[in-house]
């Protein structure tokens, strides 16, 4: 618990956010820790690497103590100097314990080293894996949040109002065009038809009588026995005066 409210005070701090518990925020701010800790590891290592490269130092240093330790005493026994062998000797044998124990710690140093940078490229590849991952969820959560905001936009259009307000309009629009269809067939039974075509039918009479009259005169046609009277009078009065 003391570490997420760690976290999210670094990440008010860091980014001026007063938003606590940001996921984004939290990777993020995950992911600069993984980056921070190379350096504190690096140097850790760099120190234990120090400690082999000073034990091997001292190791070449009783190793060639050793060498002129040993040199002493066999030049002190070929000058017939007991004495002074003894004393290389028992300097030789100090030398070489503590050559004894440099080469135990350097051993142990060695396998410090190594086990630090096992550890290291475990972290290195433990930390690329977390801060792909990081990564990735951050883009979803991007994507999310982009996906809200259309998904609040689109909420916010009245389609349901505009539907209504639509149907109502088509449905009146119907209504009207019944309605004048309606008082168009009320007007039509209201004229009289029956007085329209029987007018239709005399004009149509009238005008074969006139053709037959033509044609009587013109001589394409005999002329008949009794011709009606108001037949008589309408082709004279049509009739032009002949001159004599």
């Amino acid at each position: 618990m003391w570490q997420r409210l760690t976290r999210v005070v670094r990440s008010f701090i860091g980014f001026f956010i007063s938003v606590a518990e940001d996921p984004e925020l939290i990777l993020q701010q995950n992911i600069r820790d993984m980056n921070d800790q190379v350096p504190r590891m690096n140097e850790s290592i760099a120190m234990v690497k120090a400690n082999v490269t000073l034990l091997e130092k001292e190791e070449a240093k009783y190793k060639n103590d050793i060498a002129g330790l040993t040199a002493k005493v066999k030049a002190a026994i070929q000058a017939n100097r007991d004495d002074l062998a003894a004393a290389f000797a028992a300097q030789l044998e100090q030398t070489k314990g503590a050559l004894a124990r440099t080469q135990g710690q350097l051993t142990t140093a060695r396998a410090a080293f190594e086990k630090a940078m096992t550890v290291k490229q475990a972290f290195m590849q433990e930390k690329e894996r977390k801060t792909q991952e990081a990564l990735n969820a951050i883009a979803d959560y991007r994507r999310a949040q982009w996906q809200k905001k259309v998904a609040d936009a689109m909420e916010q259009f009245e389609v349901a109002g505009i539907s209504q307000t639509h149907d109502e309009m088509v449905r009146k629009i119907e209504e009207m065009t019944a309605v004048n269809e309606a008082r168009m067939d009320m007007a039509m039974s209201n004229v009289d038809q029956q007085k329209f075509k029987i007018e239709d039918d005399a004009q149509k009479l009238q005008a074969a009588e006139l053709v037959k009259q033509f044609k009587i005169e013109m001589g394409l046609a005999a002329p008949q026995a009794a011709a009606p009277a108001s037949a008589e009078k309408t082709i004279a009065a049509k009739e032009p005066q002949r001159t004599s």
